[in-house]
């Protein structure tokens, strides 16, 4: 009798330990008509398990970025399934940067921005994030470095991107590295996103994707 007892609590510890496991909801991700966001999410995408992948909607946008919350909030309305809904999108030249995000917040958008570029964020996974100030010095930057590390030339456009960042680079180090530069900008009294350059929080959204992925496996 004890010994069924002990075997009874043990799964009943085992249901309650998956029950704690949060599970990877429905993502509905939207970016602007860059093919470089695209792509990267697309590749975020097909890297977690197929029958997840059912599970994260990348939508491109065609529209102006200060547009970008209603956008999202529309077509989020057509898939009530998913409870996710994130826009992804660069400082570069974007005016009201702060409001967008501000806005997005205040609706329930949650947001993965970087400043000034995408590549900022990039970088991250070979284990900096110069200070560049502004997205043609941070392209360039990163072209150099990515074609120091990987032997190729970056393009933009590439469908393997993320693919590539992974294979060439850490995406955990990156994540911390993320991490770091918020704090190094808070400490130094810097909480608008257009002042935190650079900064990201792209990696947030990985980082919580992959971060439920494991703990469900």
């Amino acid at each position: 009798m004890p010994r069924v007892e002990r075997n009874g609590k043990r799964k009943a510890r085992d249901q309650m330990a998956k029950r704690r496991v949060p599970e990877l909801g429905y993502y509905f991700i939207v970016t602007d008509t860059k093919e470089t966001e695209q792509n990267y999410m697309l590749g975020l995408r097909d890297s977690i398990p197929k029958e997840l992948q059912g599970k994260l909607v990348i939508k491109v946008v065609k529209t102006a970025t200060k547009d970008l919350v209603d956008e999202a909030l529309n077509l989020a309305s057509l898939y009530p399934q998913f409870g996710e809904i994130w826009i992804v999108f660069d400082r570069d030249q974007v005016k009201n940067f702060d409001e967008i995000i501000r806005q997005a917040r205040g609706r329930g958008i949650s947001v993965g921005w970087t400043n000034p570029c995408i590549e900022a964020w990039f970088n991250a996974y070979f284990g900096e994030m110069p200070n560049y100030q502004d997205s043609v010095s941070c392209c360039s930057g990163f072209s150099i470095a990515y074609e120091r590390v990987t032997r190729q030339r970056y393009v933009k456009s590439d469908p393997l991107i993320y693919e590539k960042l992974n294979r060439f680079g850490n995406e955990d180090e990156a994540i911390s590295l993320a991490e770091q530069k918020i704090a190094e900008h808070r400490a130094n009294c810097k909480d608008k996103p257009s002042e935190m350059c650079p900064c990201t929080t792209v990696h947030l959204l990985v980082g919580e994707i992959k971060s439920k992925i494991r703990r469900s496996e």
